[in-house]
This record gives structure tokens, sequence and C-alpha cells, in this order.
């Protein structure tokens, strides 16, 4: 299936991670121009990813903000709009983690991580949303996790957060259907990222084989999901969870 997006804008948030990267590079392949959000951190891998995806021919722009920041998120997305209009579509992947056993959660750690991965898509979809809603198009994709469907122990902050995130998906996705606006979340499983490498060899190992396809998610397998959830193929999916994770989870 042949996905065109020419001309339409995305912003990607966390786009120097494993995940933003390949989905910048799927969009920017469905012809996207592209508002690539990073927070600053590894700077040299966004620039490395604004140089490759140039080489390519798109048109790609970075922002360097804090998602958890109301203000800061407003005005860097007003500079990308200001160069290549309106925010289309928006995936919202941008992340972290903080784990500790809850008994050990000092109220510092919980909260950071609600700020990013939760408050961090209500404010870059509230600083979108009345426009594509004017416009009748758009796209809001919206990356949870495995972990905010199963739970996982030491990430009560990080569960909490990603479970809320398709909470916020099926409200929004109610509000905006009838202006041709499209809100769905993806819950990716375990991918092969240096997150994951990093993890002991017998540890990683135990989760790779609780997955019943047998190896670990690749960013493709996600970036892939996306660009469909972009398109006008997907127009008549909204408020969905989209659970793309090898069998890992299934519900």
């Amino acid at each position: 299936m042949k996905i065109n997006l020419k001309d339409r804008v995305a912003l990607v948030t966390g786009a120097n991670g494993a995940i933003g990267r390949m989905i910048c590079h799927y969009l920017g392949n469905a012809g996207c121009k592209l508002l690539a959000g990073h927070a600053g951190f590894h700077k040299e891998v966004a620039e490395q990813l604004v140089a490759d995806e140039k080489k390519e021919g798109c048109r790609i722009k970075l922002l360097e903000f804090d998602v958890s920041d109301f203000e800061a998120t407003r005005a860097a997305i007003a500079e990308g709009e200001a160069e290549f209009g309106p925010v289309d579509i928006l995936v919202n992947v941008a992340g972290i983690t903080k784990d500790k056993p809850l008994k050990k959660m000092d109220p510092e750690t919980w909260q950071k991580v609600i700020d990013i991965n939760l408050g961090g898509i209500y404010n870059c979809t509230r600083n979108v949303i009345e426009g594509m809603s004017d416009r009748g198009w758009g796209r809001v994709i919206n990356i949870s996790s495995i972990n905010g469907q199963k739970g996982q122990f030491g990430q009560a902050n990080y569960s909490a957060a990603k479970a809320g995130v398709h909470g916020f998906t099926m409200a929004v996705a109610r509000e905006v259907a009838r202006k041709g606006v499209t809100v769905n979340t993806i819950s990716p499983g375990y991918i092969d990222s240096p997150m994951i490498r990093a993890v002991p060899e017998d540890i990683r190992a135990g989760i790779e084989a609780e997955i019943p396809i047998g190896r670990f998610g690749q960013p493709e397998d996600i970036a892939s999901m996306v660009t469909f959830a972009a398109s006008e193929q997907a127009g008549w999916i909204t408020g969905a969870d989209f659970t793309v994770n090898g069998g890992h989870f299934i519900h």
C-alpha cells in the first residue's frame, strides 16, 4: 500500500530517540515536511537525523524544547509553523523512565515522569488541535507502551502515565471526530534499542523468550504503524490503541 503524505507537516517529539528517528524517516519518505522535536539531550544525534533526512530530499527543521513546559512548547510549535505551515500530523513520542519501587519513589521522581510522558502529550496536542479542527483534517498519534497496559515492577510512574495516554486518546478522539481529526494510540512492546541493549544479557534473554513472535521489535515496526495511522487510508479509525508487541501482551 502506497502512502502519500506529500506536503503534510508532521511534528514528531522525541525525534532523537530510536523510535522517533525512524518515525521521522518513514514520514519523510511518505512526503511530509518534518518538525523534529527534541529536548536538547544527545543533540548530535538530532543533528545527524537532520543531515540524513536532508540527503534524501526531506524538508526538516529541528525544534529544541521541553514538552513538559506549556509555554516553551507553544513557542516552538509557532516557530515551526511559521516556516513550514500548520501542523497536520502530531506524533507524541517524547518520554522518559525513572524506575523505582513505589516504596522508594520520591515525589519528584513520580512527577517528572508524569509531566513529560503524559503532560507533554497535553501540551503538544493542545497547541495544534484547534488548528487541525478548523482546517478539517488532522492526525494525532500518541505513543504509549506495553507497560501502560499490563504494568511493570518499579514503574508505577511510567505505567500510570502510559495508561493515561490512551485515556487521553479516547476522550479527545470523541471531541474532534466530526472535525476530520483522528486521535489514536500505539503501544509498543520491547523494542531493540540502546535502552534494551543496556539490560543485562540474562534478563534480556528472558524478556525475548516471552515474546511469541520470538524477537524484540524494531523501530521500523512502530514507524510503519505510525505512517499508516497518519494516512488517508486510516481516516475511519479513531480512539484505537494499536498493540504492536509481537504478541507479548494480548488483550
